[in-house]
């Protein structure tokens, strides 16, 4: 079996992160963001948007990155095991919050929902093992 080049794993995590910013993009109809939100203050309400549009403009950063400068992250040194490493302690992080802070239960009623979210689970899991390859190569 060949293993994966350090190159080739920050590319397909490039490809993995289109994969996340397809599903983020339908969290806010999916989970009704219009009425659920509703109750908040318009700053509270303004101030989860900004902070959503910010992760959203993160992981839209990881996406470039990873699918423009694959090589570059793996042969530019410290400055790319930095990159790599911070990227993927970003989605170990998220997986954290996944297990130990959400309890999405009452929104995983549907088979769909169960779907979705346990693909994402198994994304962020890729994302980290991609990414600690490409670090610590």
């Amino acid at each position: 079996m060949t293993m994966l080049t350090p190159e080739q794993c920050v590319f397909i995590g490039g490809w993995l992160h289109v994969a996340v910013l397809m599903a983020a993009v339908q969290v806010p109809f999916v989970l009704d963001w219009r009425s659920e939100l509703k109750p908040l203050s318009p700053f509270l309400r303004q101030l989860f948007l900004v902070y959503s549009a910010f992760i959203l403009l993160t992981i839209v950063g990881f996406t470039l990155i990873s699918l423009l400068f694959a090589n570059e992250i793996v042969n530019g040194g410290t400055l790319g095991r930095a990159v790599s490493g911070f990227i993927g302690f970003f989605w170990f992080a998220r997986l954290g919050v996944q297990f130990f802070v959400f309890d999405a239960k009452p929104i995983l009623k549907t088979w769909w929902m169960r779907l979705g979210y346990h693909t994402l689970t198994v994304l962020f899991v890729g994302l980290v093992v991609l990414y600690a390859v490409a670090a610590f190569r």
